[in-house]
C-alpha cells in the first residue's frame, strides 16, 4: 500500500538554498573551466579542470541533492541513509564532471581528431547518465521502515533531463568567456540539475512496514554537517585560485608599463591562462 511522502517537510526555504547551492557551484566550475580553456599547459589545464568538476560535481550537483534531500520525509518511519553508497554517489558525480570536461580537452589523444559537436555529444551523454547515476545511488543509500520503488518514467525524464543539461553544461562551459555571461549560464545549469532532482522524486512511491526493523544508517544531518564543510572548502580552493590568478590584461598592462618607462617590458612572462585572449578573473 503506497504511503504519504513529503518532499518540502522543512518549507520551502529548502527547495531557494539547493538552487542557489547549485548555480554557486556551477559558476565556479565555469570560471574554471574558461581557465582551463585558456591554460597554456596540460599541468594548469588538468589543474583547472578537476577543479572545475569538485565545483560543478562536488558542489552544484552533489550537495545540491543531499540538500534537497533535507525536506524529505516518510511519516511514520525514521530515514537512514547507507555511507557507502552515498560516497559513491558523491565520487560518480565529480567524476562524470571530469570525465565530460576532458572529452571537450583537444590534448587527450584518442579524441582529438573526432570533431567538436561529436565531443560535446559524447560528453554530454556520458556525464548526463553519470549524474543521474550520481542521483539514483544517492536513492539507493536511502533506507526507510519498508520499501521504496522508482517509477520507471519519471527516471526516463530525469535521465533525459541529465543529458540535455549536461551537453548544455560543456557548451556553456566553452563559450560563457565573460563573468557577465556566466552568471545567466550557472542559473540556468542550476536549475537543470535542480529539476533533474525534484522530477526524480517525484517519482518515488514508499510502502512502510511496520514491522519491519528500524533502518540503520546516518541520518541526514549527521551526513549534510561534514558535506557543508567539505562543499565550503571545494568552493574556496577555486574562488582563492582564480582570484590569486593572472589574467590576460594584467600581464599585458605589466608590459606596456615596463616599455614606457624605458624597459624591454616582461617579454619571457608567460600567459598561462591567455590563450584564447580571455582576461576574465571570475
Amino acid at each position: 500500500m503506497s504511503h504519504e511522502v513529503h518532499h518540502f517537510s522543512m518549507g520551502g526555504w529548502l527547495f531557494a538554498l539547493a538552487y542557489i547551492t547549485s548555480a554557486v557551484g556551477c559558476y565556479a566550475g565555469l570560471s574554471c573551466a574558461r581557465k582551463a580553456a585558456n591554460a597554456w599547459t596540460s599541468v594548469a589545464r588538468t589543474r583547472w579542470t578537476l577543479m572545475a568538476a569538485l565545483s560543478i560535481g562536488g558542489v552544484g550537483i552533489w550537495l545540491m541533492h543531499f540538500i534537497g534531500m533535507m525536506g524529505f520525509d516518510v511519516p511514520g518511519s525514521a530515514i537512514r541513509y547507507d555511507l557507502g553508497l552515498t560516497l559513491l554517489s558523491v565520487a560518480l558525480a565529480v567524476t562524470a564532471t571530469l570525465v565530460g570536461l576532458r572529452i571537450l580537452d583537444t590534448d587527450v589523444q584518442w579524441i582529438r581528431g573526432l570533431p567538436s559537436d561529436v565531443r560535446l555529444l559524447v560528453g554530454g551523454v556520458i556525464m548526463g547518465f553519470a549524474v543521474a547515476g550520481m542521483h539514483y545511488s544517492g536513492m539507493a543509500a536511502v533506507r526507510i521502515q519498508g520499501e521504496l520503488e522508482q517509477g520507471r518514467s519519471y527516471v526516463a525524464a530525469s535521465v533525459a533531463i541529465g543529458v540535455v543539461a549536461s551537453i548544455v553544461a560543456l557548451w556553456l562551459s566553452r563559450v560563457a568567456e565573460r563573468p557577465a555571461v556566466r552568471i545567466p549560464a550557472a542559473a540556468v545549469m542550476g536549475c537543470a540539475v535542480v529539476a533533474l532532482h525534484y522530477t526524480g522524486m517525484a517519482g518515488i512511491a514508499v510502502t512502510v512496514d511496520p514491522s519491519a526493523p528500524n533502518p540503520e544508517g546516518m541520518t541526514i544531518m549527521t551526513l549534510l554537517f561534514p558535506g557543508f564543510i567539505i562543499g565550503v572548502a571545494l568552493l574556496a580552493v577555486p574562488v582563492v585560485a582564480l582570484m590569486a590568478s593572472a589574467s590576460t590584461q594584467d600581464l599585458e598592462q605589466e608590459r606596456e608599463m615596463a616599455i614606457w618607462l624605458g624597459g624591454d617590458g616582461p617579454e619571457t612572462v608567460s600567459r598561462p591562462y591567455g590563450r584564447h585572449g580571455n582576461g576574465d578573473v571570475m
